[in-house]
């Protein structure tokens, strides 16, 4: 159970690397885990790094529900797969992410890492904040979520 949790701001050198937070990477490692899958989120203008246990089951659960004879689920599949990518952490405890990646998301230097229990996600450094609901929207949503009422 990878249980990441907390955001840490990060840079990116000159190479496109970053390194891992401390955290996370240590949560990673104990997990026998050193290879992540990268791609771009379905819903958002950010990153997913997944651990390789994590993107199997991801994948294994649409697998599940595809239906390899219907053109459209088919393409769906593709298009999850096409913006993935198989990443390895060096011994420093970094990555390396294409340029391609940053400029989906239009990060330069500065990244903020999400925790999100299973997946981390790397977010262009302002990006994140003007995606999060104010205080008062949040505090409603939750409210209807956990006394299971309709959002």
């Amino acid at each position: 159970m990878f249980g990441f949790l907390g955001n840490i701001d990060a840079k990116i050198d000159a190479k496109a690397r970053i390194f891992v937070p401390a955290s996370f990477r240590k949560a990673i490692l104990s997990e026998g885990q050193s290879s992540l899958v990268l791609r771009k989120d379905v819903f958002q203008n950010c990153l997913v790094l997944y651990p390789d246990k994590v993107w199997q089951a991801e994948l294994d659960q649409l697998k599940a529900k595809l239906n390899n004879w219907d053109k459209m689920q088919k393409q769906v599949f593709r298009q999850f797969v096409v913006s993935a990518e198989r990443i390895e952490m060096d011994s420093n405890g970094r990555i390396l992410i294409p340029k391609r990646y940053l400029q989906m998301i239009g990060a330069t230097s500065d990244v903020t890492f999400l925790g999100m229990d299973d997946t981390i996600e790397i977010w262009s450094k302002d990006a994140l904040d003007a995606t999060l609901l104010d205080t008062e929207d949040f505090g409603k949503q939750i409210q209807d979520l956990m006394n299971n009422t309709n959002i």
